[in-house]
């Protein structure tokens, strides 16, 4: 089955989404945008258990001006990289749709994943972050329950990335993005996590919090390139842990990035 819409009739059936998640989700021409990143199928992949991760890099115009556009490019590659060199590799499926919401792959194993360069990745757009945010977790939430539906269990593992707060956005408001996030973490087999570059005036953790997201899952590195890179490094840890079974998973998870 490959229809989000009954994607999550089938898991609102079953207790996994509530009422308000299923309103963020009732959007029109949202599962065609879903439909966008589903990729590869779970009959096509040999693991017995998978972990999706998922990333959306800002491609804001602030992005550029900053100068800050290399160093997602390297942070995002550098995810990549250490997911490569994982002992659990072969069952690790990755995703990365842009915050304005051109999808770079969809889910994907590691070798067919696209790295980021200057010419796939050129920030000019807007902060539509919430719109976006449900569209990805969208996505996730969908393509975690294919796999669950093929009896193939499967964790994620999924990083929104801003250097400023939502502008842009129309249809989805951050109690939306809550909404969702409230119901991937309360099954226990979900880490979503954000990145907020620092502008210079937005209260990044606020605005992650009124999305549902976890303090222990929020990084506010400074503008500068390198704290960029750094962060991604430290994200990669985690993605890189928690891809190493549902044991090491859970200690992940329970952490946050303060996970030693």
């Amino acid at each position: 089955m490959n229809d989000p819409k009954e994607l999550f009739n089938g898991a609102k059936a079953d207790g996994e989404l509530s009422d308000a998640a299923m309103s963020a989700l009732s959007i029109p021409d949202l599962g065609a945008q879903i439909q966008a990143g589903l990729g590869v199928l779970p009959d096509d992949v040999a693991a017995s258990e998978v972990l999706l991760v998922t990333m959306m890099p800002d491609d804001s115009g602030s992005i550029r001006f900053g100068g800050n556009a290399q160093a997602l490019r390297d942070g995002h590659n550098h995810v990549l990289d250490a997911l490569a060199g994982s002992k659990s590799k072969e069952g690790v499926l990755v995703h990365t749709r842009y915050l304005n919401g051109t999808v770079l792959y969809p889910y994907c194993g590691l070798s067919g994943a696209v790295r980021m360069d200057s010419k796939n990745f050129d920030p000019n757009l807007g902060t539509p972050l919430y719109d976006q945010a449900v569209v990805l977790l969208g996505t996730v939430l969908a393509k975690c329950r294919q796999f669950a539906e093929a009896g193939v269990p499967a964790r994620t593992v999924t990083l929104l990335l801003s250097d400023g707060a939502d502008e842009g956005s129309s249809r989805s408001k951050a109690k939306d993005v809550a909404a969702l996030v409230k119901d991937l973490l309360r099954a226990e087999r979900h880490i979503v996590a954000a990145l907020g570059v620092d502008d210079g005036s937005t209260d990044f953790r606020k605005v992650f919090r009124e999305m549902g997201i976890e303090d222990k899952w929020i990084l506010t590195p400074g503008a500068g390139a390198g704290e960029i890179r750094r962060a991604f490094a430290v994200f990669s840890q985690s993605a890189v842990r928690a891809s190493q079974g549902a044991g090491q998973f859970t200690t992940a998870s329970v952490g946050g990035f303060g996970t030693p």
